[in-house]
């Protein structure tokens, strides 16, 4: 007779860096064993319950749900411990829970969720026994492994004290739902601990159960588990094998063995039937969901009657501000369309949804926290732009309802809605508020997302596990390629597409051998996470509904969102937009003007300006859009300069087009060609050509698709969208039944068959690379109104930009350089103007009458402002002055007003709070240069005065607090500055000052190092650091720049070194990873600091995959330094010349003496001409003798520059 058993205890890959059991191999593996059910019991959690249960589907087999919880011991001297930091330390062992009805898995969810919300102890999520006994009906428990809550009592304090723990067990289940776990794995402890156990079992009239413990599914996988365990506890592999425990044989072992081993005890092989018969009562109920109910006002009775109220309300107020834009409508329409949204929605029983969303949508808006206009194919809906969820207007731009919600298909409605990202916990907080009846019991949550292990970080791993080094591991891991920026390819098809690295695995055994073991762990799970906007509500706590973890304080579904939404709850995405931030501080910048501030019905409201501004399509057309919503890339820029849109709709066409899949069939040249007529455009059918005049017969949009069909074949807008979901699957049986429908139903409209197949064909190709329109035409609204600050009001949105992104330097930078290129002025931070950020700073009256002049600020077209704008740093972004520190500065200048000079400052602030470093960060960055440099005296001389003036601080503060100092002798310091105060010093050339400017600020602000390379520097084909992100991986390119932050670090175990350091070009800037033949060649010249050309590779870093946050994140590149110079050296190779630019002024004898004594100093073989430029603008050339001839290196261009001024030599 054929054994039959069924594994109860199992772990898979959400058993984090311990089961290497892929959830779907494991229903296929017990499938394939012949077992009609398996359990997965995870250690501590629940991650992978659903899809687990699906799988088990999938193959026909029973799905056991359960879970190896800890349990915090309460028992012996460790019970209860405490570390000397406060952290509870009780230990925690195990038990195993299964359910057996949806009431135990409740239960299930309940206990585990408390584990991780509510520890017993500090070591390990884990619950107390108590807290198991009150929550076990519809649950069996197993007394688990050697760590389980009986074996640990057996181990420690004897078979006496083993047989009380288990009766005290046996009393937390329900009679006959307690059994006595037995586990063989060849070891001699594990036989006598059975022994002991099943003794146990027999006095106290308890069932046995055989188990494994299984943590992968066959034999031959034990050392890939094996090496999973060392990369948790970073061990070597010979390591882990001393202390290896008779882990080979935890796999899902065949029926047969199973009963082999246990056949001393074959009731405990024919338990295993028994439990699985018992949780076959589980039947979960899947894709049915469950809102909240939201809190109705008196008057109402029911969700539908307020939604039908809140909407109607709503359009009635938006037609008035369409009307009030100037823009004629047909309000029957609008009616009638909203009419049918109301019933479709109430119909399919959404109007609860609908009003969760509005309500925490007007909270934001009412307390000032800016909310995008829409994302995703919520747009179409008329509905929600009535309710203001969304702001934009779907009528004018043909978006369809259907697209979002299909009334011949039932699926939620799916909101994703983008908050500043500054404010957009405020907006979950009030969620969590209104719907959380309990504080200690939420019923808001985010969502869990998982990262994986990922085939370079696996390589690495397994090879530390190998005790390769450092180097070598990192040479193997980089030879897997990049898909595309961030992504690589898995282990096979690296094999399959590198040479090099299959010849490796075939010339090195060793190498063959990392390569197998990293191919077995590749795609597990190595940690949890939280969803980077997904947030969930529940009717009651969540943890009735899901199982639950904690991420720092936030509670999160233990559930990632597919499986959450299957489990009931309703996903909704909170996003954070940092343009909407942008926008948010623009505005309020460009309400700050003097043209505006104060001034009635002044306001400027950038949701109120005209989509058709001349100014704004100028400046799309000339490409200038960095700091633009979504136009900020090289590619981008270039197509919006190649189709030159001069309306709404091509811009949300160009965003629409701009993805991998258009841009590689040649759609978008298409495009662009037709537009400007040098393509003629190609008609479809007369019944549907109007629908692709917009985007000149090119089919864009999914909607464009819906909307042929219904037109030429009479489909529903509901069917349309049902056929467009079946084009982008591609099942064939599918399609050849769609087909038929749209060429029947065409031929019902007169079209011919054979136009009616051709444009089926052309439907179904462009169905697999059309866009949503409505999300393209939501964002294509935010990167208009982008476009329109950056246009009319250009200082005040690079203000936005920079204040938005204060704590990235690398944004920053590209902004300070996009503001130069603008001929916008940054000016350094100004002890009696600046406040705590960025600011915009005014002139007192207009330096014009005329009107401000918009458009593009390059070449001939710059804007004229009356007012002057600049950017003023903030004393905020100084480095060294805390924040203690600026309040004190800040507090001392409202009480008494501007300060004079550095000693009026000294004796004014408090120096317990402003030190000598805040003095000397001030004084470097430029902060007093306004007041001191009418008086002639320079940063170098006040930075020698802060000694004195710190001496001044303290006894200015001596007199305060004896009140020796009247209010006249407090005012006449503040006017007098005394000369002699400040020592006599040489001054700071300009890199010096440029260098101790980046030292306070991070920044350079009043020039930049590189900017007397500017013309030298194109001889190189050099590449701007802000270009570098839109090259493909491992494009080859020269870069010139400053070195910062050079620093190698030397890997462990003798396994060589890396070098990393920050290249800062004018544009940006970028780190450079060095490997260590170049760190030999070149780390001394790196250490330096100077100006470098550097060549090298551009790489893109890795971007895990299986975490959902990942989907958005930037994509930064990185530099592979392969060779490095002097920037001056390679300049100086092939300069031929060198002429300096004297204007006649300058030309007295004694700075021409100074000037032949200076290149005296710097003999070299270039010759010298002198040019002395005349006051009637002529110019006389002096070709210099022989005797000056000079080698033109940073040191004599310095000390040119210091005697006469930036930019007078020129190299040739």
């Amino acid at each position: 007779m054929t054994a039959e058993f069924i594994h109860l205890h199992v772990h898979s890959q959400y058993s984090l860096l311990d089961g290497a059991l892929r959830v779907k191999d494991l229903a296929a593996r017990a499938k394939s064993l012949g077992m009609r059910a398996v359990a997965l019991t995870d250690h501590g959690n629940m991650f992978g319950a659903i899809q687990h249960y699906k799988a088990c589907k999938d193959q026909g087999i029973g799905a056991i749900i359960g879970c190896e919880v800890n349990v915090a011991r309460s028992w012996g001297a460790s019970a209860g411990q405490v570390s000397r930091s406060g952290v509870d330390e009780t230990p925690v062992d195990h038990l195993v829970l299964l359910a057996t009805s949806e009431e135990g898995y409740k239960n299930l969810v309940r206990i585990v969720s408390l584990g991780h919300v509510e520890p017993a102890s500090g070591l390990a999520p884990s619950v107390r026994l108590d807290m198991v006994a009150q929550h076990s009906a519809g649950l069996i428990g197993l007394t688990g492994c050697m760590g389980g809550v009986v074996a640990q009592r057996i181990l420690e304090q004897g078979e006496d004290e083993g047989r009380e723990a288990l009766s005290r067990l046996r009393d937390c289940f329900e009679p006959g739902s307690l059994y006595v776990e037995l586990q063989d794995h060849g070891l001699v402890e594990q036989s006598v601990l059975n022994g002991i156990l099943a003794r146990a079992a027999g006095d106290l009239g308890l069932p046995l159960v055989a188990t494994n413990d299984a943590h992968f599914g066959a034999r031959e996988d034990g050392e890939g588990q094996l090496y999973l365990s060392c990369i948790a506890a970073n061990r070597t592999f010979a390591e882990a094998s001393e202390a290896h425990h008779g882990s080979f044989e935890m796999f899902l072992k065949p029926a047969d063995e199973m009963a082999h081993l246990f056949r001393d005890h074959p009731q405990a092989v024919r338990s295993t039937l028994e439990i699985a018969e018992r949780c076959a009562g589980l039947k979960l109920k899947l894709g049915k969901p469950m809102l909240p109910r939201f809190p109705l006002p008196s008057g109402f009775d029911d969700p539908g009657s307020y939604f039908r109220h809140v909407a109607h309300e709503g359009l009635t107020k938006r037609l008035a501000q369409i009307a009030r834009a100037g823009r004629k409508v047909d309000e029957a329409v609008y009616r009638a369309r909203l009419d049918v949204e109301l019933n479709v929605i109430v119909q399919m029983d959404f109007p609860g949804y609908f009003l969760i969303v509005w309500d925490f949508i007007k909270y934001a808006k009412d307390h000032g926290i800016p909310v995008g206009p829409g994302r995703g194919s919520g747009a179409g809906s008329l509905v929600a732009y009535a309710m203001e969820i969304t702001d934009l207007d779907p009528l004018p731009y043909n978006l369809l309802f259907e697209r979002f919600l299909n009334p011949e298909r039932i699926s939620m409605p799916d909101f994703d809605v983008d908050f500043c990202m500054d404010r957009r916990d405020e907006v979950i907080s009030y969620v969590t508020k209104k719907y959380s009846e309990e504080a200690d019991k939420p019923s808001v949550g985010q969502i869990a997302t998982f990262h994986e292990l990922k085939a370079r970080s696996v390589i690495k791993d397994v090879a530390r596990a190998m005790a390769f080094p450092a180097n070598e591991a990192q040479k193997i891991a980089s030879l897997i390629p990049q898909k595309g920026p961030g992504i690589t390819y898995t282990i096979p098809e690296a094999l399959d597409i590198e040479p090099k690295l299959k010849a490796l695995k075939e010339s090195d055994p060793t190498v063959a051998e990392l390569l197998k073991q990293a191919q077995k762990l590749e795609g597990l799970t190595r940690h949890a996470g939280m969803h980077a906007a997904g947030v969930v509500i529940s009717e009651g706590p969540l943890w009735d509904h899901v199982p639950c973890f904690k991420n720092g304080e936030q509670v999160v579904t233990q559930y990632y969102k597919d499986d959450v939404e299957l489990a009931g709850l309703v996903k909704f995405d909170f996003l954070g937009l940092k343009t909407l931030t942008v926008i948010d501080i623009a505005v309020r910048l460009v309400n700050a003007r003097p043209d505006l501030a104060g001034k009635e019905g002044a306001r400027f409201d950038v949701n109120t300006v005209p989509i058709d501004d001349p100014a704004t399509y100028a400046l799309l057309q000339s490409g200038e859009t960095t700091g633009v919503f979504q136009l900020e890339s090289s590619g981008m820029q270039q197509l919006f300069k190649d189709l030159k849109p001069d309306a709404f709709e091509d811009i949300v066409a160009a965003v629409a087009l701009y993805r991998p899949g258009p841009l590689g069939t040649g759609m978008v040249k298409d495009f662009v060609d037709c537009k400007h007529g040098r393509k003629p455009i190609e008609k479809m059918h007369p019944l549907v050509d109007e629908l692709l005049q917009p985007t000149y017969g090119v089919i864009v949009y999914q909607e464009q698709v819906m909307q042929i069909a219904q037109r030429l074949a009479g489909y529903t807008l509901g069917g349309a969208d049902l056929l467009r979901r079946a084009m982008g699957k591609k099942k064939p049986e599918e399609m050849a039944k769609q087909k038929a429908t749209f060429v029947d139903g065409s031929l019902k409209n007169g079209v011919k068959a054979e136009d009616a197949e051709r444009i089926f064909g052309l439907l179904e190709y462009f169905a697999g690379y059309g866009f949503n329109k409505s999300h393209s035409a939501a964002y294509a609204l935010l990167t208009y109104q982008t476009a329109y600050l950056k246009a009319h009001y250009p200082v005040e949105f690079l203000c936005a930009l920079m204040t938005a992104d204060r704590d990235k330097i690398e944004k920053v930078v590209r902004i300070i350089a996009e503001g130069r290129a603008w001929g916008v002025e940054i000016l350094p931070p100004e002890i009696n103007e600046s406040k705590t950020d960025f600011t915009v700073v005014y002139s007192a009256t207009p330096v014009t009458n005329g009107k401000r002049v918009t458009g593009t600020r390059r070449g001939g077209s710059r804007a004229r402002d009356p007012y002057d704008p600049k950017i003023r740093f903030g004393m905020g972004a100084i480095r060294g002055v805390g924040e203690s520190a600026l309040e004190a500065v800040l507090e001392a200048r409202e009480a008494g007003g501007a300060f004079g000079d550095l000693f009026d400052f000294a004796e004014r602030v408090d120096p317990r709070r402003v030190n000598k470093g805040v003095f000397e960060a001030l004084v470097q960055c430029g902060a007093f240069d306004a007041s001191l440099r009418a008086r002639g005296i320079s940063r170098s001389r006040a930075f020698a005065a802060i000694d004195r003036a710190l001496d001044r601080s303290r006894s200015a503060s001596k007199e305060r607090n004896s009140a020796q100092i009247g209010l006249f002798a407090a005012v006449a310091s503040k006017n007098e500055v005394r000369l002699d105060d400040y020592p006599m010093v040489e001054d700071w050339d300009l890199r010096e000052t440029l260098s101790r400017e980046k030292q306070s600020l991070g920044f350079y602000v009043s020039g930049h190092p590189l900017d007397r390379y500017g013309v030298d520097l194109n001889r190189f084909d050099v590449t701007a650091v802000s270009a570098l992100a839109g090259l493909d991986a491992w494009a080859r390119v020269r870069v010139g720049g400053m070195v910062e932050g050079y620093r190698e670090r030397i890997f462990k175990g003798g396994g060589g070194k890396i070098a990393f350091f920050v290249l800062e070009d004018t544009s940006g800037r970028v780190e450079v990873k060095v490997r260590e033949k170049q760190i030999e060649a070149y780390g001394e010249l790196l250490n330096r600091g100077e100006p470098v050309l550097i060549s090298g590779k551009v790489s893109f870093p890795i971007v895990d995959e299986g975490a959902e946050e990942a989907e958005s994140a930037p994509r930064e590149p990185t530099l592979l330094l392969d060779e490095v110079q002097p920037l001056s050296d390679a300049i100086l190779a092939q300069t031929r010349s060198v002429a300096i630019t004297l204007k006649s002024r300058s030309a007295r004898r004694e700075h021409i003496d100074r000037l032949g004594a200076l290149l005296r100093a710097s003999p070299g073989v270039c010759p010298v001409q002198l040019v002395i430029q005349l006051d009637d603008g002529a110019e006389a050339v002096l070709a210099l003798g022989r005797d000056l001839r000079v080698e033109p290196n940073d040191a004599m261009l310095g000390r040119l520059e210091k005697l006469f001024g930036e930019k007078v030599a020129e190299l040739r």
